[in-house]
């Protein structure tokens, strides 16, 4: 009825499989039948009482008013003090921006900088809506397959080789979404040796950076020369469990903040007044919560992994980061999307087609290992009694 009438550029927006799955998986679960949910990058534990007792003060304190459009002064001040403290980046307040979520991050960034035609290098299998907010903006996606014999970490000799003089944009996500990767200290010197001169920016999705397993993820700004041309990515969503607060913020060059701030201007008017309070407590306030979490998190994922391993046709690498398993299932001799849907209305069994992360995601699927050890026992448990079923090929 609509289609000579929506706007085009609406066509180059996707969505993400992940809640396309949740709805599906709800609606089996309405019929009666019981699913273990793997699908949603979603910590399964509460926020912290302290961060929650913050935000009701905030909220007897009549803090719902408008306020600063690029963030309170306060939490841009306490994320400057965190940033030094975690990243080691002497960061001023002028440099954050705070916006309702860390995903907006993303869309500004690529709104602020790329002109169409202009292209985006940006990991593949990752997060689908950098190529979609890519293909939005006009500009031009180019990937690069992140490979399994490499732990899933961005190759800097197939970035190079995409570097062109059209380049605008290189995103990096460290830990990263779909596969748990890493990039080490030596990875990220070579690309910052690969990008050192060039007009050419980096986008930096840092969110998972406190739920890593191995040391302390390095951020690519920490090189000389990169911090003025990097925008740093990060929020409260993974790290405080805050998903539904929707508070995350970037940090940018003081000029690339003004025009950023404008976007947001424009959009949102500003971040929810009484959630910014709540994120400098979360950020000033006692860090064992996130302690705590990395550590269950590290037990589910040693548990997931080795029973992934323990099933036919089905081998796993085991993430230096973040709370996703990434499987190669083609041992099985299904697609992985057959598989997913078959795993889902067979098993009652939620996870994602690799594929939904980019074309080099496919022959895998995602298991979000954020949800009990209980549920993770039973899934596996499912899962190989589901594949004793399928066909031998």
């Amino acid at each position: 009825m609509f289609e000579n009438v929506i706007a085009a550029r609406m066509n180059s927006l996707s969505g993400e499989s992940a809640f396309q799955v949740l709805a599906a998986a709800n609606k089996l679960e309405a019929e009666g039948k019981k699913v273990i949910h793997f699908e949603i990058g979603e910590p399964d534990f509460p926020t912290a009482p302290h961060i929650v007792d913050a935000a009701k003060k905030a909220l007897d304190q009549g803090r719902t008013t408008y306020c600063n459009s690029q963030g309170l002064v306060a939490l841009r001040e306490a994320i400057a003090d965190y940033t030094l403290r975690y990243k080691g980046i002497p960061t001023g307040r002028d440099e954050v921006v705070v916006a309702p979520g860390a995903k907006p991050i993303i869309f500004y960034t690529i709104c602020c900088l790329v002109n169409p035609e202009e292209e985006v290098v940006y990991p593949d299998p990752g997060f689908p809506t950098y190529e979609s907010v890519i293909r939005y903006a006009g500009g031009l996606p180019v990937p690069i397959a992140l490979e399994e014999k490499d732990d899933f970490r961005l190759s800097v000799r197939k970035l190079i080789s995409k570097i062109s003089p059209r380049t605008k944009l290189i995103i990096l996500n460290s830990p990263s979404n779909p596969t748990g990767g890493v990039l080490t200290d030596g990875d990220l010197g070579e690309i910052a040796s690969a990008v050192r001169g060039k007009d050419i920016f980096i986008l930096s999705d840092e969110i998972y950076s406190r739920i890593c397993y191995e040391g302390v993820p390095r951020s690519i700004a920490t090189f000389p020369g990169l911090k003025d041309r990097t925008i740093i990515l990060d929020g409260f969503s993974k790290t405080y469990c805050m998903t539904g607060w929707r508070l995350g913020y970037g940090i940018m060059h003081e000029e690339i903040a003004r025009k950023m701030t404008q976007l947001l201007i424009n959009s949102n008017s500003c971040t929810t007044h009484f959630i910014q309070v709540a994120g400098i407590e979360a950020l000033r306030g006692p860090q064992d919560s996130v302690a705590a979490m990395v550590k269950e998190f590290t037990r589910r994922r040693d548990v997931i992994v080795e029973g992934l391993n323990s099933l036919p046709g089905i081998t796993c690498r085991k993430p230096r980061g973040a709370f996703y398993a990434f499987p190669n299932v083609t041992g099985t001799g299904l697609p992985s999307g057959e598989l997913a849907h078959f795993l889902l209305q067979e098993a009652g069994v939620a996870a994602l087609d690799g594929a939904a992360f980019g074309a080099a995601g496919t022959g895998y699927l995602r298991f979000s290992y954020a949800t009990s050890l209980d549920n993770i026992h039973a899934g596996l448990d499912r899962l190989g009694a589901a594949l004793k079923k399928l066909p031998r090929r």
